[in-house]
């Protein structure tokens, strides 16, 4: 994880925590001025606006004082949803025979771009089945990872 993204969610965590949710995840995607912070939350029956939306003011308050990001950017605060993204090992660890693409930093086998199952996760490491081979990639080799929704 990114060392913005760690210090945000240190920041961020304890108030997320003590609405009652859970701080699921941190993405900030940076685009010049339309930069966007989105925060990922859960909790124990699902999340929805009213949630959001308390979650939102909270993190507003802790960031407007705290100041950890210099440039313009919009907060978006939102559940993970079906296809929640992954971002620790315990995430993946909790989704083990679901399947999964990933982007990845570096090539694995030739690619960035990988479908696959989750079937073990290691300390920092992750075993992902594609095509009936099992490729064993760095948590901190991975860009971005998402469940793949199921309907």
């Amino acid at each position: 994880m990114a060392t913005l993204e760690s210090r945000l969610t240190e920041m961020l965590t304890p108030a997320v925590e003590g609405l009652g949710y859970q701080l699921w995840g941190i993405e900030f995607v940076k685009a010049g001025k339309h930069s966007i912070l989105r925060l990922f939350i859960d909790g124990e029956n699902g999340i929805n606006i009213e949630d959001c939306a308390n979650a939102s003011r909270q993190a507003s308050a802790i960031l407007d004082v705290e100041d950890p990001i210099t440039s313009e950017y919009t907060l978006e605060v939102s559940s993970p949803g079906l296809d929640r993204p992954l971002f620790t090992s315990e995430q993946y660890g909790m989704y083990l025979g679901e399947e999964a693409k990933i982007q990845l930093t570096m090539p694995v086998a030739g690619s960035r771009n990988l479908k696959g199952t989750i079937t073990k996760v290691e300390g920092q490491m992750l075993t992902l089945t594609v095509d009936g081979k099992d490729l064993i990639i760095a948590l901190d080799n991975i860009r971005k990872g998402n469940l793949i929704a199921k309907f």
